[in-house]
């Protein structure tokens, strides 16, 4: 069994001393483990009105971070020691961004505006500025719905930053590589990490970063195509031969050529879909974006 600092009895004792001394419900109440784990608070503060969290030393930017995410409005009820006993405090984090956790601790954030209606295909303007052109939120959410990602999922994404942004959000217990090999774009992807509180999220230069060595091994992987895909998918295979694939492309000698890609590498395909979107402008004008093939395969002997 995983060993923590916060065992069945801890945490019921810390659940008995915040229904006792702030306003919640424990039905309606998430309860996030911090300690020593890439967990995202920021994302599970976003999305839910009540959070207990539990954490230790060592996060001198934590009340910064919420604020810098826009959560400065949430109440943070905690005491100041390390036993859930004695009194109760509560303040705003906007008037905690210079406090940091210097030893272990419970503390229950309400946020009251949460967007407990979390919609797959985030707006693009949430996303970082930078070199990256984002595919629009509408192919993105499908894209979502085919990789069909479970919160314990490892997952490789090639040249995806919001596919990136998405999959850490879903996959909360589990861990994202995001592949840039552009610099720009990896600035880009490493602001988005930062913008959205995921630490989940390792982003390497290539899959041949020595990083990739320590990394989760992913179950599945998203590639955006390009001319090295081949050698990525051998790559990925070599890593975990049971590893699944979505494949986006724009390219039509890319998509005539994956059917002996995918054979030569073990592979059958799956799925097959062409998107297009069109949107009417605020001239009245059908405005389409660029209409993608994604090609799922997994390995052809399981």
């Amino acid at each position: 069994m995983e060993q923590t600092l916060f065992t069945n009895e801890v945490i019921l004792s810390w659940l008995q001393y915040f229904s006792n001394h702030a306003p919640i419900k424990l039905a309606k109440l998430k309860i996030l483990d911090i300690t020593g784990k890439n967990k995202n608070l920021i994302p599970s503060v976003m999305s839910n009105r009540a959070v207990l969290v539990f954490t230790d030393a060592g996060h001198p930017d934590i009340f910064y971070d919420m604020w810098n995410a826009e959560l400065g409005d949430c109440d943070i009820w905690y005491n100041e020691g390390s036993e859930p006993s004695g009194p109760i405090k509560h303040d705003k984090v906007s008037d905690m961004i210079n406090r940091d956790i210097n030893a272990s601790s419970a503390m229950l954030i309400l946020n009251p505006t949460a967007a407990t209606n979390y919609q797959i295909g985030m707006e693009n303007s949430r996303f970082a500025c930078g070199s990256v052109q984002y595919v629009c939120r509408e192919v993105r959410a499908i894209i979502m719905s085919k990789l069909n990602l479970g919160d314990q999922d490892n997952i490789c994404i090639i040249s995806g930053e919001s596919i990136a942004v998405e999959a850490a959000i879903i996959a909360a217990e589990g861990n994202v590589i995001a592949v840039e090999y552009d610099r720009r774009d990896r600035d880009t992807m490493k602001c988005n990490v930062e913008k959205f509180g995921l630490n989940n999220v390792s982003v390497v230069e290539s899959l041949e970063d020595e990083v990739m060595n320590i990394l989760p091994i992913p179950d599945m992987a998203f590639i955006v195509a390009s001319p090295r895909i081949e050698s990525e998918i051998k790559i990925l295979l070599a890593i975990n031969p049971a590893m699944d694939f979505v494949i986006y492309t724009l390219d039509f000698e890319v998509l005539t050529s994956l059917p002996a890609l995918l054979k030569r590498n073990g592979l059958e395909r799956t799925e097959a879909i062409h998107i297009e979107v069109s949107r009417v402008n605020s001239k009245k004008m059908v405005e389409p974006f660029p209409a993608p093939w994604l090609i799922s395969a997994r390995p052809a002997e399981r």
